[in-house]
């Protein structure tokens, strides 16, 4: 049992340390790419050590990203590297089991899912959105804008449009058109929506009332705002939903429901991020088929090339089925499971040929 644990604790040691090493090349790679790119930016008041700062806030959420390919690569390294100095066949001729080298495989695996879904859920998305803040009041000044996209959105009789969402919470370019069955009764424009002790005060509000034969318009200065919806709540609306926390995409979709909405795009980003450990194994198993399978006599740069490839192909398959299960209307569990499935089919397969 000592020298089993031993052997566990070796294996994971090595696998783990070409995890990091992986993960920590894509980061730097990365952030060298997107450093280049940001420095279009760059004006007087965005330096270039203000670029390299809010990439660096950034940090988690590409760990987050890359973490799956890490994991798939570094795992490759790490058992080609036993493979090349014969090491895993010293452990097959001493009557280990390949179930029992996979296990000790998957345990710093484990350890790196629980990284994973701790940083989707509590850092990433705070750090995501501070960076986007941050990066935009460099730009703009305090209270900068933070989405730029816009956002319709229906609560009871009323469709609103939202331009964006600010730092301080302030909604900028709000439209409300309010019905009376099929007809349109009311519209409301505001340059913006403040967010104070609890309740919403639309400020230079522009209102414009429909009726049989004529209209009517009015100007206010201020007027306040009756909705259910929080500041919380538009973050998730105008933030980018594949940064939020699968939480808050649980929240996001209850409420879409609530509104007789398809919710279909928050559960697709909620169940990557939940399934995200079931993906990595898939993952492992096809490292390990490759070094104890039909690539267990090629180079280590051979290995490591087909690995990417079946990444991309894992990560590609998950990106065309997303928007397919939103066309088509199937489960967008279906379009997570899938990709992950067949990794794990085609893993099984190849081990069992091992014998």
């Amino acid at each position: 049992m000592l020298i089993t644990d031993r052997l566990d604790r070796y294996i994971a040691r090595n696998v783990l340390g070409a995890i990091i090493i992986v993960q920590v090349v894509l980061l730097g790679l990365d952030l060298v790419i997107t450093y280049i790119n940001e420095l279009d930016d760059v004006d007087e008041g965005y330096s270039a050590f203000k670029v390299l700062l809010y990439l660096l806030m950034r940090m988690p959420w590409r760990f987050y990203q890359y973490a799956p390919v890490a994991v798939l690569i570094g795992a490759l390294i790490g058992l080609g590297s036993m493979a090349s100095s014969n090491e895993l066949t010293v452990m097959r001729a001493a009557g280990r089991s390949l179930a029992r080298i996979l296990w000790g495989v998957m345990k710093p695996v484990i350890l790196i899912v629980v990284v994973v879904l701790l940083i989707a859920e509590y850092v990433s998305p705070r750090t995501e959105q501070f960076a986007s803040a941050w990066r935009l009041e460099q730009l703009q000044g305090e209270g900068a804008v933070l989405t730029q996209r816009g956002v319709w959105q229906r609560e009871g009789d009323s469709v609103y449009r939202f331009g964006a969402i600010r730092a301080d919470d302030t909604v900028v370019d709000l439209t409300r058109y309010r019905f009376e069955g099929y007809t349109l009764h009311e519209a409301v424009t505001a340059e913006r929506a403040v967010w104070h002790e609890g309740s919403w005060q639309l400020r230079n509000v522009a209102v414009t009332r429909f009726f049989d034969h004529h209209t009517e318009a009015q100007h206010y200065a201020e007027l306040p705002w009756q909705t259910d919806l929080t500041p919380a709540q538009l973050n998730r609306l105008l933030l980018p939903i594949n940064s939020q926390a699968p939480s808050e995409l649980l929240a996001y979709a209850r409420f879409l429901q609530e509104q007789g909405l398809q919710a279909t795009q928050p559960l697709l980003y909620l169940w990557q991020k939940l399934l995200m450990p079931l993906a990595m194994a898939s993952l492992v198993l096809v490292a390990a088929s490759f070094v104890f399978g039909p690539l267990r006599s090629v180079a280590a740069g051979t290995r490591v090339f087909y690995g990417v490839i079946v990444g991309l192909a894992f990560k590609y398959m998950q990106d065309l089925l997303a928007p397919a299960s939103m066309v088509f209307g199937f489960s967008p569990v279906w379009a997570v499971l899938t990709p992950t499935l067949i990794s794990m089919g085609l893993g099984f397969y190849l081990l069992r040929r091992t014998g």
